[in-house]
């Protein structure tokens, strides 16, 4: 089997082709823009592999699609390239409807005549699995959990882009009978993520004794999944989910970003001992705008009928994640000297006024 990754040099397109071709065994092309977030690093623990091959392009860019699709050839797709950061899309949003709205119809355009010249028996097993995310159902009350069947209701730029991507990747299988599915994930978190996200922000912050930005209160609420376990859950839902399906893909790991952060500085604490509680560093900023105030993903018809179950809970992940950062100051350190120092992102009004 080949599976083209779009968006594959990314924080969770990274993890996605570090399983197929190290666990799974199945080919993998990774097509990638390579954008700020995109870092080649991640890879290289397969960049030699026989089974993996890297093409750098847009996804926008309907002539290259084409033919990197006539010449791979691929048996399915694992749609993860696009823009992702709420905060970059309150003051930038052009880029989240260029390539996550705009780049998710070229590349089903593209994909469903590619699919449709196919013989009938790859025909009958392509798979294109749309990769998006829990923020497009908007912001739970204390209760309830996102169902795959809740109304989307998305609150950023972010959320409403790939709202729209979905609905143009469930359209392509109605209309044209295309073998789409979508996935729907809350917040991922673990090795490799790029320091503009909560965790790796606030570790960063913390090592260096630098205050640790907290918006509003620190109540929002966030189901917190492990890369790995999404990783994983991406691929059964591939191969295995039924086609014009959606499924949720959750940590059922419910905590606050205050709970969040607490836990990134214990951890510190305990790994690099410091005279002052890492939590003194805390501090409270303005909230970001339309700040969505819980997400919580209920995860039962993956689990149910895919017989998927996350490996890592909180404690295990957080322990993981911490401990690889603290490992990889190699892989980070560029990042935040060069690309991104972490400075606030997503003022509705930068000058502070009004």
């Amino acid at each position: 089997m080949k599976i083209l990754v779009t968006g594959g040099s990314g924080f969770i397109g990274s993890a996605v082709c570090l399983y197929l071709v190290q666990q799974v065994g199945v080919e993998v092309v990774n097509v990638d823009a390579l954008t700020y977030a995109a870092n080649q690093h991640s890879l290289r623990p397969i960049e030699d592999h026989p089974a993996y091959s890297f093409v750098q392009a847009n996804i926008c860019d309907h002539a290259a699609m084409v033919q990197i699709f006539a010449k791979h050839q691929p048996d399915a797709i694992m749609h993860l390239a696009a823009e992702s950061h709420v905060d970059r899309s309150i003051t930038g949003a052009a880029d989240f409807i260029q390539t996550n709205i705009i780049g998710t119809f070229t590349l089903l355009d593209v994909a469903k005549a590619y699919w449709q010249e196919l013989p009938d028996a790859k025909k009958a097993d392509f798979r294109f699995l749309q990769v998006s995310t829990d923020e497009v159902y908007g912001s739970l009350g204390a209760g309830g959990l996102f169902e795959e069947t809740t109304p989307y209701d998305p609150s950023s730029p972010y959320s409403a882009s790939k709202a729209a991507s979905d609905h143009l990747a469930l359209a392509w299988q109605r209309t044209y009978g295309f073998p789409a599915l979508i996935s729907n994930c809350s917040n991922n978190y673990g090795p490799r993520q790029f320091p503009e996200k909560l965790i790796p922000l606030v570790f960063i912050n913390a090592l260096h004794g630098e205050k640790l930005p907290v918006y509003g209160d620190g109540s929002n609420v966030r189901d917190w999944l492990y890369v790995d376990d999404h990783a994983k859950a991406l691929h059964l839902i591939l191969t295995q989910g039924r086609l014009g399906q959606t499924y949720n893909v959750g940590g059922r790991n419910e905590r606050t970003n205050l709970q969040v952060v607490h836990r990134i500085c214990d951890l510190l604490d305990e790994k690099r001992s410091n005279e002052t509680s890492r939590r003194d560093l805390i501090t409270y900023v303005t909230d970001r705008p339309g700040h969505d105030h819980r997400y919580a993903i209920d995860a039962n018809k993956l689990e149910s009928e895919l017989g998927w179950r996350a490996k890592e809970d909180f404690e295990t992940g957080m322990e993981k994640t911490i401990g690889w950062y603290l490992d990889n100051e190699a892989w980070w350190r560029p990042l935040h000297d060069k690309v991104y120092a972490g400075q606030r992102l997503g003022l509705a009004n930068p000058s502070g006024k009004g």
